[in-house]
């Protein structure tokens, strides 16, 4: 499969404790790609903004829906990857290009990595004692 690039309303991106979530409207009642598209959902993807100061990231394609007027993408996007979606935060509310990628990493892999992350981040920081150390 190829890429995907589509001229997209990125609507939306909130905030959860695990993830972020991104949404972007297709302002149309033709969906261009729509036959790729529709085999995407509940895979993993990368999204690239076109032209755009922005690396690219990996995303959960979590749904599509479809209206006579739009097409809603969402995507899920793991907390850890904050230094990378944080710099998608300035093209909310805007047309853009977005090329979307499907990716060879499985739904497992996605929040096994997430995971690891996390058990990172709550290790001890360097130089810290842990609380065996401090009960000796």
């Amino acid at each position: 499969m190829t890429n995907i690039q589509l001229n997209v309303l990125f609507k939306k991106m909130q905030k959860d404790d695990k993830k972020e979530v991104l949404m972007f409207h297709v302002q149309s009642d033709e969906l261009p790609h729509a036959d790729e598209l529709l085999k995407l959902p509940g895979s993993i993807t990368v999204l690239e903004i076109v032209d755009g100061d922005v690396e690219k990231v990996a995303a959960e394609f979590a749904n599509i829906q479809r209206d006579n007027k739009k097409t809603v993408l969402k995507f899920n996007v793991n907390a850890d990857s904050k230094g990378k979606i944080d710099k998608f935060y300035p093209y909310a509310g805007r047309n853009i290009d977005l090329i979307i990628q499907p990716s060879q990493m499985t739904i497992e892999e996605f929040y096994e990595k997430s995971d690891e992350t996390e058990d990172e981040k709550e290790g001890a920081a360097e130089g810290q004692m842990s609380l065996e150390e401090v009960s000796q």
